[in-house]
């Protein structure tokens, strides 16, 4: 009697976790429905604005390693310079340099690590929201390529280069001439021992890029 009772509870279990799992499913798909229709909707009500074709940024933010790369570099502030290229409105070719002054956790006495990234990425960008008013916001994400070059600035030891690649989103706020955009990367890497050699395994890290930006007059 037990085990029918046990097996009646477990289908009874199940069907409200799958009747739940259809209405978050259609909550999700209905939110995106109408995003997509507000978005159409403010691009049709408000006029085609010129749009530079090129933008150069300086942001500035931070690495954190993630997983088992916590314990081979430390968590490290991060400068870039970034430049895009902005085929239409809505998509941008975005490259980017950046440098994390870090330390090699994994080594003796913890000596200072610089990590370089370069990368070259795509972004899709939505249509301006809140057109017109005080503030503006302007969403987007990207994807990339790229490779990360590890350098001991201390050791006598060769310094480690490896492939990596990125998702990213991240959005921009405007207030007239003034402008912040903040981005949020998650990067996966192949990562080899920074001393000794070995074999590669795939790591997994964060970046996180603010940078502020001051518009010309209107022309």
């Amino acid at each position: 009697m037990r085990t029918a009772a046990g097996y009646s509870a477990l289908q009874c279990t199940s069907r409200s976790a799958r009747q739940g799992s259809t209405r978050g499913t259609r909550v999700i798909i209905g939110t995106l429905g109408l995003l997509l229709a507000a978005a159409r909707t403010s691009t049709a009500q408000r006029p085609a604005e010129p749009t530079r074709a090129w933008e150069f940024r300086v942001p500035a933010g931070g690495l954190v390693p993630t997983g088992a790369q916590r314990n081979a570099v430390e968590d490290a502030h991060l400068s870039a310079a970034q430049l895009s290229y902005a085929v239409r409105p809505t998509f941008a070719i975005t490259g980017t340099v950046g440098w994390a002054r870090s330390r090699d956790l994994a080594s003796a006495n913890d000596p200072r690590l610089d990590v370089f990234t370069y990368d070259l990425g795509a972004e899709a960008r939505a249509p301006e929201w809140f057109a017109g008013r005080a503030v503006t916001f302007s969403p987007f994400v990207g994807a990339g390529v790229g490779a990360r070059s590890y350098n001991h600035r201390t050791l006598d030891v060769d310094a480690t280069h490896t492939v990596a690649g990125y998702g990213a989103v991240g959005g921009a706020l405007g207030r007239g001439r003034i402008g912040l955009r903040l981005e949020a990367r998650d990067y996966v890497s192949g990562f080899r021992p920074l001393v000794g050699g070995g074999s590669a395994r795939m790591r997994n890290d964060l970046v996180a890029l603010l940078s502020l930006s001051v518009k010309r007059g209107s022309r």
